[in-house]
C-alpha cells in the first residue's frame, strides 16, 4: 500500500500521535580523550545524523555558544558537551569529514553557530531541507517532517532547557538524541520513497484537520 503524504501537515494533529524515542545507546562526552575514541566509531559508520543544542536565552542581548553537538548512528548516539571540551581536533575532523554522509535539518543555522567555536570546512553533510521538496513536501521543521513522514510525534519539551548544566539529565539527552537518530530516519524514508514513488502526496494550502485524519487512519492500516 502506498504512504500517504502531505505537502503540509497540520500541526494541531501533532499532539495526538504516538511519541518517537530513541532507544539506543546514549553517550556524553566531556573529556578530549573520549571525544577521539567517540569520533573513531562515527568515521566507521555508513551515515550520521546530526544536531546541535545551545542554553535558550531570555534577555535581550544574551547570547550563548553552542553547548552541545549529538552526532548518532542507526544505534548510538554521542553527545559532545562542547561547553565543557570545545570543538577539539578529533571534533573537527569529524566536521570536516567528505567520507560519511551526515544528515541534519537547518543545518548551516548550526554549522554558523559551531564556526563560534572554532573554524573548520564542513565536509559532507545533507540539509533535509534541500531534499524533502523531491517528494513534494514543503514542511521544514523536524517535528512537522516527521509526523507526516512517519506518523509520530517529536517531543520538544526540553528545547528551553539549560544545555549547560553541570550533568544533563535523562530527558535532555533522550531529547538530543532523538532528535539526531531521527534524521537519519528521515533521509532514508525520503530517499526510499522518491526512487520507488510509493506514495499519495495530497497538496494543501490550508491543512483541513478531516481530511488528514482520515489519511493517517488510511495509512496505517
Amino acid at each position: 500500500m502506498k504512504k500517504t503524504i502531505y505537502s503540509k501537515f497540520d500541526k494541531k494533529l501533532i499532539p495526538d500521535l504516538p511519541a518517537v524515542l530513541f532507544t539506543g545507546r546514549i553517550i556524553t562526552i566531556i573529556s578530549e580523550t573520549d571525544a577521539d575514541k567517540a569520533v573513531e566509531y562515527l568515521l566507521s559508520c555508513d551515515i550520521l545524523g546530526v544536531d546541535t543544542e545551545t542554553r535558550p536565552t531570555f534577555h535581550k542581548g544574551d547570547q550563548h555558544k553552542v553547548a552541545l553537538l549529538q552526532v548518532s548512528s542507526k544505534d548510538t548516539c554521542f553527545l559532545f558537551r562542547l561547553n565543557c571540551i570545545g570543538l577539539t581536533p578529533s571534533i573537527i575532523r569529524l566536521l570536516e569529514d567528505k567520507t560519511v554522509p551526515k544528515i541534519g535539518l537547518s543545518w548551516h543555522d548550526d554549522i554558523l553557530s559551531l564556526h563560534r567555536r572554532a573554524n573548520f570546512n564542513p565536509g559532507y553533510f545533507i540539509d533535509l531541507q534541500n531534499i524533502v521538496g523531491k517528494v513534494g513536501v514543503k514542511d521544514l521543521s523536524l517535528q512537522k517532517l516527521y509526523a507526516n513522514l512517519f506518523h509520530q510525534k517529536i517531543s520538544k519539551r526540553q528545547r528551553l532547557t539549560n544545555w549547560e548544566a553541570d550533568v544533563l539529565n535523562d530527558k535532555q539527552k533522550q531529547y538530543a538524541a532523538t532528535d539526531a537518530w531521527t534524521c537519519i530516519n528521515l533521509y532514508e524514508e525520503i530517499v526510499r520513497l522518491h526512487i520507488s514513488k510509493e506514495y499519495d502526496l495530497i497538496t494543501l494550502e490550508e491543512p483541513k484537520s478531516e481530511n488528514i485524519a482520515h489519511g493517517l487512519e488510511v495509512s496505517s492500516m
